[in-house]
């Protein structure tokens, strides 16, 4: 091998170590794939998640988890009965933090 061929090859591999890569697909990765319209007793649930809007997915999503199946459902932020249920969520928690 030739020393100006080593020579190319070594600034070839040092200016590669510098690169990142780039995703080739913006795909959209919501969590929730099926939306449930049902409203859920605040009784029955053991966890409720709310992820906002982002660049991997462009809606809110709130997903509620059952106690007693474990069950996850992801509930529709749009509807009445969801929009009431998460105000009650935000009270409960406000008047179990007060002293």
């Amino acid at each position: 091998m030739k020393p100006t061929t080593a020579v190319i090859f070594c600034l070839m591999l040092l200016s590669l170590s510098g690169t990142q890569g780039i995703p080739l697909a913006r795909t959209v990765r919501c969590t929730c794939i099926t939306i449930d319209d049902r409203s859920v007793k605040p009784r029955a649930l053991e966890k409720l998640e709310i992820i906002p809007a982002s660049l991997s997915c462009p809606h809110v999503e709130i997903i509620a988890t059952m106690k007693k199946t474990d069950e996850k459902r992801c509930l529709n932020p749009e509807s009445e009965a969801i929009k009431n249920l998460l105000k009650k969520a935000v009270s409960q928690k406000r008047s179990k933090r007060a002293p």
